[in-house]
């Protein structure tokens, strides 16, 4: 007998079966989308899942904005620690989600202010190189823990950056060569 964990339940949601060892954190990463979406989807207060439950999972990004953005972590954070790479990919999508910013990742990255764009790797065309698999486990690591960091909306290089302004940011954390403020 055939069982499948998730049916579509209309043209932009998906309704997936909780399954044996599943959890949210698991679930979001699936589907690329953030807890905190499934749970306010869900009107869930806790993280306990029941086998057989039907959780109803929101719209994820489109595949061309996940490459898109996983070729920036690539370009951007090409030797950074995992925890860089997923550090990068939250700050395009905190900019997403912050009233000051364009409204979708494609506007985000190709974003640019006073002639330059946001990311250097637009600028120099490096945002074209293919991304590597750790990039795109990094943008999916993003998706699903979306809105639960510090907030982080820029991180530079303190070795190379020019910028006085960027620099007094708050800073939030600091990753391998990468500050990361708001």
């Amino acid at each position: 007998m055939l069982s499948f964990c998730h049916e579509k339940a209309s043209a932009q949601t998906t309704i997936h079966t909780v399954r044996k060892g599943d959890t949210l954190w698991k679930i979001g990463k699936q589907y690329g989308v953030s807890l905190l979406e499934l749970k306010k989807i869900n009107k869930r207060t806790n993280d306990v899942l029941y086998v057989g439950e039907r959780l109803t999972i929101p719209p994820s990004i489109s595949a061309y904005e996940k490459d898109l953005l996983a070729r920036l972590v690539h370009a951007e954070a090409k030797g950074e620690p995992f925890a860089g790479k997923v550090a990068v990919a939250t700050v395009v999508l905190n900019r997403v989600d912050h009233p000051h910013f364009p409204d979708s990742i494609k506007e985000v990255i190709y974003d640019r202010s006073g002639g330059y764009y946001a990311f250097t790797p637009v600028q120099n065309g490096t945002i074209n190189q293919p991304p590597s698999a750790e990039a795109y486990r990094a943008v999916e690591e993003a998706l699903a823990f979306r809105g639960l960091g510090s907030g982080s909306l820029y991180f530079y290089n303190p070795k190379t950056a020019k910028s006085n302004w960027v620099r007094s940011k708050q800073v939030t954390v600091v990753i391998g060569n990468h500050v990361f403020a708001k």
